[in-house]
């Protein structure tokens, strides 16, 4: 490569083909004469006839000027100028690429993959080999050996390549590095996250062993921040971020996600100078607090950036029966009192009679022995229990004196009368719990030695006593039974709730025990049993809720989340990424940041080691431009030769011919769009009409349009081998000039270049709507959250449907016509999956049924897009090739759906569906 100050020529050697520029002049200085008219009358040939010596006409200096320019401008153009070019590669061994692809590097994820694919092409440029290294683990672990790749293989995989939603090991890499055979002439880059801790030297040292290394990192400033899991109070939760750099201060924001994407809360942080640690408290109505299912960090889109929530941090509000008030003169005698103490910390505690408290939603009540039921009141708490209550009970002694036939909502038949432990008349001392069994929901909890119990009401001995017990005392008689009613539990404590009967209610043992019953609520029995954990959703390098991984495992039993209170955190990797682990509804949340030991900026490196960021300048190819220029320099050339030679009427004169040659290129300049202002509609109608067509709408950005046509082709050719349907190729349009009715469905990715739509633009769209046309919104972000949430790209499609008549919508129903129009199937993927699917509501459709807006963030285009081989031009993740061919099923069945209607919503056709089923 030869350089010359910002401008370098890829292959100088071409250059030598400017000494040839004289030669070249000299022979364009002469041209053939110009023509000249006669008169033909054979008389008159006979008239003026000399002979002379014919000389040639000399070629004008400006013409051999513009000619020698033309020539100059091919010749650089093919030595492969660049402007800005990146510093030429050192030494003559492979180029080794180090990325660091754990959850940091996600929200700058793209600028990564430019760097990456700019330093391949130089590695063309020069013939070197590739070493591709990535720093997170994956599930296929670090391989035997290291193969040098070819530049273009390196792209490949690059292109592919993805953020992962766990920490990077360095030291591993560092250490399997060693132990490998490289050469020592090589160049290293590292596209670093711009984080340190362990083994960030060693990697280093051990790249540079092979030569040169250059760091490329972001500024300390920029690097993601954490979100740890939040911590509960008595009125809100208190979330807590942590950013790797203390200089200067920095605004943040993290908002509260309920799980249909809808933001719940939003609450601003600031990082103070030296400051690393920052919290904000969210308060909330215990009704909306419930729905918290994620905090996230506003703009970091990673997924140390999100704290999943569990049942763990749910307040649930419990009643306490009372028919008088708190403020008596004894409290400490009060069962309610030390129930209040004990509850108020984790839950939102009412009061009241039962009247007044199932006038809102309940979790638990608790009843005290105060009194006995009405028939009203017992039928009002069976109908509660039933419904998924819990209602907890303590004996005394009025229960203890109910006769049997009065004992009504307790989970075991009573005996008359109470067990006295350790009287003055007695021989027997008060006794000790016994150990929790392991089904009960307070297995595990530690039993303190001091704990005794006076006296207690004993239950009939049944078949089933022992499967009731909770907790029994260390002579086998029960203490805690419980017994299931319809969806809901009816729990009997057999002492009191307060020390009359026992010093169970003045032990922290007692306020574990109500923790254990109160969570049992909403479907957690406590601990997580002895059954491993499946994993449900977990998150990609994004942060986003995805389908599990195949490399993801169950959750191992008596496995700690990390992700709540006395929890010893666990590390995310390939076989337990975070998400929720269990089932639909009882999850465990494990979160990235609790594991995330070490949070630092990069810090100093060996000597020697080169330390650059990603915002260097941009290389420019110029060949484009020259060849550009040299096209417009021809073309000058052939009008100007036409008119010396006379093919071109001439004016006359000097001023005229040069009128003449500016209307000239003004007329090819603007032939163009003249042609398409004359002729554009009715071809652009006759090419929509002739042929059934997909369509997409033009945002203005290359790179997406490109993949919109090519995702929208590749679905055509599916719709060719596996329908009847014969569509042509797939047509852009503009929805400021284009009409639109000739299409049965337009795909709308949104773009963030795309610019918010003229008025005239929003009538033609909103009567393409109205007269029977079916839009797909592909916000390409996968749907993180609902059509309510706040992604960029649910943002950008609120600004361009600004105006337009969107009817209300909801999410795909299981039933829907989209589900069973050609292939039978319950989600539609793209290139993510994962997300919902959003639809016009069946009681607002058009006279069809079918919808008009439907609306996904899966990148389908991508999905469906291939090349002119027919190979897949973009990786789908996580489920690869099975999820692409799930893709293209929904593909198909859109079309389908738009071209047919609801037809497949007919009766007639259950039991052809019926017996694809069975089959």
């Amino acid at each position: 490569m030869l350089t010359l100050g910002p401008l370098a020529f890829a292959t100088p050697w071409i250059l030598v083909a400017l000494a040839a520029l004289p030669v070249l002049i000299w022979l364009l200085r002469v041209v053939p004469p110009a023509p000249r008219r006669v008169a033909f009358p054979a008389i008159r040939l006979l008239y003026g006839l000399k002979p002379r010596d014919e000389t040639s006409a000399t070629t004008p200096w400006w013409l051999i000027l513009l000619r020698v320019l033309l020539a100059a401008l091919i010749i650089l153009a093919l030595a492969h100028p660049l402007l800005n070019p990146r510093a030429p590669l050192v030494g003559g061994g492979p180029l080794v690429l180090a990325i660091d692809d754990g959850w940091a590097a996600a929200r700058d994820w793209p600028q990564r993959q430019q760097a990456a694919e700019e330093l391949l092409d130089q590695a063309e440029r020069a013939g070197r080999p590739v070493l591709l290294l990535t720093t997170a683990p994956s599930s296929a672990g670090l391989p035997d050996r290291l193969s040098p790749l070819r530049a273009g293989e390196a792209r490949s995989l690059v292109q592919a390549l993805q953020p992962k939603p766990w920490a990077t090991d360095r030291a591993a890499l560092a250490t399997w590095l060693r132990s490998q055979e490289l050469p020592a002439s090589a160049e290293s880059f590292w596209l670093s996250d711009g984080l340190g801790g362990e083994g960030t030297a060693a990697l280093a040292e051990t790249l540079q062993r092979l030569g040169a290394l250059t760091v490329m990192t972001t500024p300390p400033s920029t690097v993601p921040q954490l979100a740890f899991p939040p911590e509960s109070e008595i009125d809100g939760l208190i979330a807590s971020l942590a950013r790797a750099d203390d200089r200067g201060a920095l605004d943040s924001a993290v908002r509260a996600v309920a799980a249909d994407g809808r933001i719940l809360a939003r609450e601003a942080i600031r990082f103070e100078d030296g400051e690393t640690r920052a919290e904000a408290r969210i308060v909330l109505p215990s009704e909306l607090r419930n729905e918290i299912a994620r905090l996230e960090i506003e703009d970091q889109a990673t997924a140390g950036g999100v704290a999943l929530i569990d049942e763990r941090w749910r307040r649930r509000p419990v009643g306490l029966v009372s028919q008088t008030s708190f403020s008596a003169s004894q409290p400490l005698l009060s069962e309610l009192h030390y129930l209040d103490q004990a509850l108020s910390p984790f839950s939102e505690v009412r009061r009241g009679p039962l009247e007044t408290l199932l006038a809102r939603e309940l979790a638990v009540i608790l009843l005290p022995d105060s009194g006995t039921l009405s028939t009203a009141e017992q039928d009002i708490l069976r109908r509660w229990v039933a419904d998924g209550g819990v209602l907890l009970r303590f004996a005394g002694p009025i229960l203890a004196a109910a006769e049997p036939s009065g004992q009504a909502l307790i989970p075991v038949p009573l005996r008359q009368g109470g067990r006295l432990l350790g009287g003055a008349l007695s021989w027997s001392q008060p006794a000790r719990l016994a150990a929790f069994p392991p089904e009960s929901p307070f297995a595990g909890l530690a039993i303190p030695p001091e704990v005794t119990v006076q006296r207690q009401v004993l239950a009939q001995p049944t078949l089933d006593l022992a499967e009731r017990s909770w907790a029994t005392l260390e002579d086998g008689t029960p203490l805690v039974t419980a017994a299931r009613e319809g969806d809901g539990w009816v729990v009997l404590v057999h002492t009191t709730a307060n020390p009359d009967w026992s010093n169970l209610p003045l032990s922290g043992l007692f306020v574990q025990m109500l923790q254990r019953i109160v969570a049992l609520s909403q479907g957690i029995r406590g601990g997580r049993g002895e059954q491993p954990l499946p994993p449900v959703e977990t998150l990609d390098g994004y942060g986003r809720l995805v389908t599990p991984p195949n490399s993801a495992q169950a959750l191992p039993p008596h496995t700690d989340p990390g992700a709540g209170p006395g929890d010893t955190p666990i590390r995310p990797g390939p076989s337990l990424p975070p998400g929720f682990y269990g089932t639909d509804q009882a999850r465990v949340a494990v979160n990235l940041a609790p594991a995330i030991t070490e949070f630092q900026p990069l810090g100093a490196l060996p000597s020697g080691v080169a330390v650059t960021g990603y915002q260097q300048g941009e290389e420019v190819d110029l060949r484009p431009t020259l060849f550009t220029g040299a096209l417009l320099l021809l073309l000058a050339d052939l009008l100007i030769s036409m008119l010396l030679r006379g093919l071109v009427p001439s004016a006359g004169r000097a001023p005229g011919r040069a009128a003449m040659l500016l209307l000239a290129f003004g007329l090819a300049a603007a032939m163009p769009a003249t042609v398409q202002a004359q002729q554009g509609d009715d071809s652009f109608a006759r090419a929509a009409s002739l042929s059934t067509r997909l369509a997409y709408v033009r945002t203005g950005d290359r790179q997406l349009d490109t993949a919109s046509e090519a995702g929208l082709a590749g679905l055509t050719r599916m719709l060719e081998r596996r329908t009847a349907v014969e569509p042509g190729p797939p047509m852009g349009v503009d929805l400021e000039r284009d009409e639109l009715m000739f299409f049965p469905l337009l795909y709308w990715p949104v773009g963030t270049s795309q610019q918010p739509l003229s008025p005239a633009a929003i009538a033609r769209v909103n009567s393409y709507i109205k007269t029977g046309g079916t839009i797909l919104f592909d916000t390409r972000d996968q749907g993180e959250v609902g059509f309510g949430g706040a992604t960029p790209g649910i943002e950008r499609l609120r600004v361009l449907a600004h105006g337009l008549d969107v009817p209300p919508l909801e999410p795909v129903p299981p039933e829907h016509v989209l589900t069973k129009a050609f292939y039978l199937m319950d989600s539609f993927p793209g290139r993510w999956t994962g997300g919902t699917v959003w639809v016009e509501r069946a009681d607002t459709a058009r006279d069809d049924e079918v919808s008009s807006i439907i609306i996904g963030g899966h990148d389908w285009a991508a999905a469906w897009a291939m090349d002119e081989g027919g190979r897949p031009m973009f990786p789908v993740v996580p489920g690869g090739e099975v999820q692409r061919e799930w893709s293209y099923r929904f593909g198909v069945n859109l079309v389908m759906y738009a071209l047919t209607g609801n037809y497949k919503a007919d009766q007639v056709h259950i039991p052809s569906i019926l017996e694809r089923l069975g089959q």
